[in-house]
């Protein structure tokens, strides 16, 4: 076990002071052809496993984190947005590494690179298997096959999804920081003559921890993290000096991924429903989305991600309907300019 300095704030993960990560509802992509980013349908629930000792598996107790109830085969993506301070990210799928396709080390490492760079990386939808392009994050039980930590590992045994976030070295931090001060301060001298309007926010009341009951919790259904349609997004390489960030992480999280009937059955609260249908979603005529960095460089694919066969291989055909968008329908998006709750504990994972 280690220390830890993450919370739930509102919709958000929060890891330490930079990194907030919102895990994004979306529309799952057919499992041929590449498309472009799906759209966003609003953000899973999250809730810290320690406030729900009695109905928790104890194993899920013992490694801390939090949960987040999804549909067999629905789609996610983990959203950055509101990250604005220099972070290095490990994202693993069931303790395989989501970029490099490596096992979970824990460490960070450029040969392969075993992390994202925010803020450069707004978001990530998959894992890193193509040149510019990414398989999408799609939930499915463990035990089938069908994960990327099964086909990458041969075994599956972790599941969910593993955060970690490195900030930069003491000495750099503290620069960044004076530095985002003075400019802060002569924004604040710009802005006197004509002050901006407020802006109220949003966020939810904590969780309430239910009574624990007499028998012990079941087991719940292991679910992990398979491969579904591929996308154009890149994953940008570092181009920071491998000594610029921090020896030691700031913060990690273990999310434990929950089935509608286990989510009901440990927090007592309805889960969000089935996702939308897709052709029902592009007929509407609503957005799609295409993203471009100029001054970032993709990062070559993992060869041990580009072998992971998507889900459908292992839980039969696709049979959602699918209408691709028309071209006035896919919006381009670009970098966006410089930019309370309580802890979640951590555990042994």
């Amino acid at each position: 076990m280690t220390a830890n300095a993450t919370r739930i704030d509102g919709d958000a993960l929060v890891l330490g002071d930079g990194v907030r990560v919102r895990f994004m509802r979306t529309l799952r992509l057919p499992e041929t052809g590449t498309h472009r980013l799906p759209p966003g349908l609003g953000t899973f629930p999250l809730r810290r496993v320690e406030d729900y000792p009695g109905t928790v598996p104890e194993q899920w107790r013992a490694k801390g984190g939090v949960m987040l109830p999804v549909h067999l085969r629905e789609a996610m993506w983990l959203s950055f947005a509101g990250s604005p301070e220099p972070t290095a990210l490990q994202v693993g799928v069931g303790k395989v590494c989501a970029v490099s396709g490596e096992k979970w080390t824990g460490k960070l490492s450029r040969r392969p690179q075993n992390y994202v760079v925010l803020p450069r990386q707004p978001w990530l939808d998959g894992i890193n298997s193509g040149k510019g392009t990414v398989r999408q994050f799609v939930a499915v039980p463990l035990g089938t096959g069908a994960t990327v930590e099964g086909q990458v590992t041969g075994e599956e045994t972790v599941g969910g999804l593993q955060l970690q976030a490195f900030p930069l070295n003491p000495k750099l931090r503290a620069a960044w920081r004076e530095e985002q001060r003075r400019l802060a301060e002569e924004r604040a001298r710009r802005l006197a003559a004509s002050p901006p309007q407020a802006f109220g926010g949003y966020g939810g009341p904590p969780p309430m921890a239910m009574a624990a009951p007499a028998a012990p919790p079941p087991a719940a259904a292991a679910m992990g993290i398979g491969a579904g349609g591929t996308m154009r997004q890149e994953v940008y390489k570092d181009d920071r000096a491998s000594r610029d960030w921090s020896d030691t992480p700031e913060a990690r999280v273990f999310v434990h991924l929950v089935t509608p009937p286990e989510w009901r059955r440990i927090t007592g609260e309805e889960p969000p429903p089935s996702p939308a249908d897709r052709a029902a979603y592009t007929r509407a005529g609503l957005p799609w989305f295409d993203y471009d960095d100029p001054d970032g460089t993709d990062l070559a694919p993992s060869d041990a991600l580009a072998d992971v066969k998507p889900v459908g291989d292992w839980l039969g055909d696709d049979l959602d309907p699918w209408a691709p968008p028309a071209p006035w329908q896919v919006k381009p998006v670009g970098p966006p300019p410089p930019p309370p709750g309580a802890p979640v504990a951590d555990g042994d994972w």
